[in-house]
């Protein structure tokens, strides 16, 4: 039973990492390169849809972390599912804090209430996403580590 849940916690964090991935070295420089009001349209479509998925799918991650910790507590491995578990902690204070208040603003944007420094705005939240990435790689990596 502990080995089902170790290979399905992976698979779900693995998949969370591919699309925040893919968010930020796929699909927001496709919508950047498009004309200003389809990648202001584009980009609030996106923070729409994914910002009612990717609440749940962090927030499952984490429990399903901390349940691998529990269960495999006697077990080889176990300080890196704990730490992994931290570092989906740290990107869910991250997220809370720092992208989901900028997501905000950015999802109700249509080319007529755009604000002026909405490319600002946008590019803030690249950079906070592009380290919340790099979080989330290291956390699959040692849930990858703790299989093995």
């Amino acid at each position: 039973m502990l080995n089902a849940l170790e290979v399905f916690t992976t698979v779900v964090v693995g998949v969370m990492v591919g699309v925040e991935f893919s968010v930020a070295f796929v699909i927001n420089p496709i919508l950047d390169a498009l004309p200003e009001d389809s990648r202001i349209l584009g980009r609030a479509h996106g923070g729409r849809m994914l910002g009612a998925v990717m609440p749940v799918w962090y927030i499952g991650s984490l429990v399903l972390v901390a349940v691998w910790a529990v269960a495999g507590r006697h077990h080889d491995g176990v300080g890196l599912v704990v730490t992994a578990g931290a570092l989906v902690i740290l990107s869910v204070i991250m997220s809370l804090l720092l992208l989901v208040p900028l997501n905000n603003r950015a999802k109700t944007w249509t080319p007529d209430n755009r604000p002026a420094d909405f490319e600002q705005q946008a590019n803030r939240w690249d950079r906070l996403h592009h380290v919340r990435v790099a979080v989330i790689v290291a956390a699959f990596t040692l849930l990858v580590a703790a299989l093995v």
